[in-house]
């Protein structure tokens, strides 16, 4: 009251303007630059939200990450979060100054929780792979990391090794210069332009593969080298294998995107290092990174060494079902030779089935005619691969050896509590060794069994599940290199051999389908990471699908249909991505409480102050809400007729207020009100379409105990008051371009922000939406959240809920696509009034659920049909 009370006082005495003796051009000149920081504080915001949600992720999943992981997300938070603030600072300048200092503190405490942990970069340039387990993970690699652990925690056969750390790599690009140049030389480049991206890869790994090692880098790894000799055999050759920084984590294996090289000799090793170092730049690897959202500097490249396993034959053990979540028992994929046939899906492959039990015993045995074998030459060191002759069509293991392997599965599942993915080889003498092993991503496959007939006649039929999915498009053959410069976005990969190169295309792909290859090769584990369906081993594919234009890849019932089969395409299952826990999960937990935690959420209430920031979130959302106020404020402020707010006049005026940015209105607005044929911003339009698609029934009956417990909360909780310190806390207003909105709206008891960004530009657009309050008490306010959720994750919005706040964020999708999803919010914030108040009765929520959902669906096909009725009336 007595801030209210001062302000009407100060306005009657003072009446002054931050623009009085300011020309419009000056005003004007004013405007731009808070304009300009307003849209930096929005990139910064976008960003540091993203960071924020990766970090999350990572709790939730069962990646293997590092505190190199930890401590880069936690400053690049903190840097988005000083430039929000900053950018603040020069929208308002002098008024929000003690946001800097709330941030110090906030930095303070995550620097206090990461000072706790050890330091654990490399001081090493080679460690031997004895001396490292998993907590070595920063310095040698997942991929070593784990290969030490099994030897010295679980005392599995590992072959002796070593390995060439995170050091070592950096040193090379450091001395070399070649870090800085080849950072120039890519960040200019996007995963999907291919003409430019495959020749600059070339470049960049000729680069590497030219450049010498600096000289106590190549002496550490040759010296290395004559110990391990020492401790085998007279010119022991080695199998090189990448082990960069984040390979083999859950959910980003980089499965077959670096480079191995097998059968080194001394004299060739500092050669097949820079060649795995350069492998880091292959196309499938950056494109890889790019869309998985990795920056290429997190990924260091480590290199493991180990004595070359003279493999009788090789190949991988599943811990559990890949395909389903349900099913524990062990799969085993073996072929003579190296483990290379069934990784890199040259060949097919025995599967060994069995169940757990103390002894495991098979269930079931597949046995493939295996053509060729690949080995590795005895004097030349290189491998080649030859005619397996008569033992081509027998079993490439006995009943006796697959029941060792699966033990050692299944001890190494109990050792690590996850399921695992182990790449094995058998010598002559039958000795086993265990060549990698890492997360096994499980995810649930659909139906895998279909009636005969259903969905007629399939073009092509047979095959095995690499990766689980129904999915549509335009078939696309790839044969070479060249063939990735024309694959269209949504396409369908036809190959014959599941090479580990095609999963370049698996960021843009809906399906892949190859002639060869297993659900263990590399292909189908990257599919299954990127959600992509994919048939393997189908005989006579690339026959029968090249030409056939749009096609439908059932991969769960192995067939392909011609045309788009959208009775199947419903079927298509949704995914869930396991949870892990480790000693780095936790440490990720700490500084999450500091960075992530949303306290500050009511603009209107007193208690929403720099003060009571007590995270990086908290800071973050302060920022937001005051950028938006003082763009709003800079028509009052600086008397400024031409970017005040509008009224909107709808039949008569309403509570909802529009400035322009830059291009949001149709034209030049002088008087007080603004129509909706006069906003140009497309976000807006279809908001409102959805807003006004169908009235709204009024408030739902509510039963005598959801009327007490309302009239309860609303005589104890003071964020139900309707007052605030401005009329911006009261109203709905629009900050508005052509394609930009952000809506700060208050209807009834509930509070929301939506923000869009929608443009030509796919990769940069967003649609944000935050919804909380309500009438009704804490419990009933959750479960309405949790409905809008359910609702929303239903058009594939991601959705995080805290309590009665729901948050949800729908990114990089086509302009229709994200025009649609606002007509869908556009519909929520009419018809989620009031709802909070029978959330307790399953009936009633159950006919809004139906009604929601018809509602949305007449509204999103009516859009689609005049979208179909403008681009016929433009052919025509």
């Amino acid at each position: 009251m007595f801030t209210r009370l001062k302000t009407f006082f100060s306005s009657l005495i003072g009446g002054h303007h931050q623009g009085e003796g300011m020309s419009d051009e000056e005003i004007l000149a004013e405007f731009k630059k808070r304009y300009h920081n307003f849209r930096l504080l929005l990139t910064a915001n976008k960003k540091t939200l993203m960071i924020m949600s990766e970090m999350e992720q990572a709790l939730r999943g069962a990646s293997v990450f590092g505190m190199s992981f930890v401590r880069s997300q936690a400053t690049a938070a903190s840097v988005n979060v000083y430039r929000i603030v900053k950018h603040l600072s020069e929208i308002a300048p002098g008024k929000y100054d003690a946001l800097f200092e709330r941030l110090k503190d906030i930095q303070a405490q995550i620097a206090a929780v990461l000072d706790r942990q050890p330091q654990t970069a490399a001081t090493e340039l080679v460690l031997p792979l004895e001396a490292v387990d998993r907590a070595h993970a920063d310095q040698v690699g997942s991929k070593m990391a784990n290969l030490g652990d099994i030897m010295a925690r679980v005392g599995l056969p590992v072959p002796p090794g070593f390995a060439v750390t995170a050091l070592a790599y950096s040193r090379f690009m450091r001395d070399t210069g070649l870090g800085d140049e080849i950072n120039r030389l890519i960040q200019a480049v996007g995963a999907d332009d291919h003409a430019t991206l495959l020749p600059l890869c070339s470049q960049i790994q000729q680069m590497i593969q030219n450049a010498k090692l600096p000289p106590d880098v190549a002496e550490a790894i040759l010296k290395a080298y004559l110990e391990l000799e020492a401790r085998t055999e007279p010119d022991v050759r080695v199998s090189m294998r990448s082990s960069a920084l984040g390979e083999d984590a859950m959910g980003q294996s980089f499965a077959g995107q670096f480079r191995s090289v097998l059968g080194v000799s001394a004299e060739e090793l500092l050669i097949a290092y820079k060649e795995i170092v350069a492998s880091k730049y292959s196309p499938q690897a950056v494109t890889y990174r790019m869309a998985k959202g990795i920056p290429n500097e997190d990924v260091a490249m480590c290199v493991g060494c180990m004595a070359m396993v003279k493999a009788r034959s090789g190949g991988v053990i599943y811990s559990r079902n890949p395909l389903s979540i349900r099913d524990d028992e062990i799969f085993i994929h073996s072929a003579w030779g190296l483990a290379k046939t069934v990784v890199d899906g040259a060949v097919a492959s025995d599967l060994f089935v069995a169940r757990r039990g103390d002894p495991p015993r098979l269930t079931e045995q597949r046995i493939a005619c295996k053509d060729r074998v690949y080995l590795c030459d005895p004097v030349e060191g290189v491998c080649r691969h030859e005619e397996a002759g008569e033992a081509a069509c027998a079993p490439s293991l006995t009943d006796e050896e697959a029941l060792r392997l699966a033990s050692m599965a299944i001890r190494l599942d109990e050792v690590y509590a996850e399921p695992l993915d182990i790449e094995w080889a058998m010598d002559q003498e039958r000795n086993i060794f265990l060549l990698q092993c890492r997360p096994l991503q499980q995810i649930e496959a659909g139906r895998a069994k279909r009636p005969p007939g259903q969905f007629g006649k399939p073009l092509a039929a047979g095959g095995v599940t690499g990766s689980p999915g129904v999915a549509a498009g335009t078939v696309h053959v790839v044969a070479r290199d060249l063939d990735m410069l024309t694959f269209p976005e949504g396409g369908v990969v036809l190959a014959a051999d599941a090479a580990p190169r095609w999963a370049t295309l698996l960021s843009r792909a809906s399906a892949l389908v190859c002639e060869r290859g297993s659900v263990a090769g590399h292909l189908s584990n990257v599919a299954r990471e990127f959600g992509v369906p994919a048939l393997m081993g189908m005989e006579g594919a690339v026959a029968a699908l090249s030409g056939k234009g749009e096609v439908t890849v059932d991969a769960d019932g192995l067939a392909v249909y011609p045309g788009r089969v959208e009775s199947l395409l419903a079927l298509a299952p949704k995914r869930e991505t396991p949870q892990a826990q480790s000693p780095m999960h936790a440490i990720l937990r700490e500084v999450l409480d500091i960075v992530a935690p949303l306290n500050l959420l009511d603009p209107s209430v007193p208690e929403f102050s720099p003060e009571n920031c007590l995270t990086l979130h908290d800071i973050t959302r302060f920022c937001h809400e005051k950028s938006v106020t003082e763009m709003f404020r800079f028509g009052q402020d600086f008397q400024f007729s031409k970017r005040a707010s509008k009224q909107l006049k709808y039949r008569v005026p309403m509570k909802w207020w529009f400035v322009n940015l830059d291009d949001g209105f149709t034209r030049e607005i002088t008087g007080k009100y603004v129509t909706m044929e006069e906003i140009a911003c497309e976000p807006v339009l279809s908001l409102w379409e959805g807003f006004v698609a169908v009235p709204w029934a009024g408030p739902p009956p509510v039963d005598a105990a959801g009327l007490l417990h309302i009239v309860a909360h609303s005589t104890v909780n003071r964020n139900l008051t309707h007052g605030g310190d401005s009329e911006y806390a009261q109203g709905n207003y629009f900050m508005i371009s052509r394609h930009y909105m952000c809506l700060s709206s208050r209807f009834g008891y509930h509070f929301c922000t939506v923000e869009a960004l929608v443009d030509e530009r796919e990769h940069e657009n967003y649609v944000s939406f935050q919804f909380k309050g309500g009438a009704a008490e804490q419990g009933r306010r959750a479960l309405r959240a949790k409905f809008v959720g359910e609702v929303l994750e239903n058009y594939n919005f991601r959705v995080e809920i805290q309590g009665d706040e729901m948050r949800a964020v729908y990114a990089k999708g086509p302009m229709d696509l994200m025009l649609d999803r606002l007509r869908v919010i556009g519909y929520l914030l009419m018809h989620t009034r009031q709802i909070d108040m029978v959330m307790t009765n399953e009936a009633m929520v159950e006919g809004f659920r139906q009604k929601f959902a018809k509602d949305i669906g007449d509204i999103l096909r009516q859009a689609a049909e005049r979208h179909m009725t403008e681009v016929m009336r433009e052919m025509a």
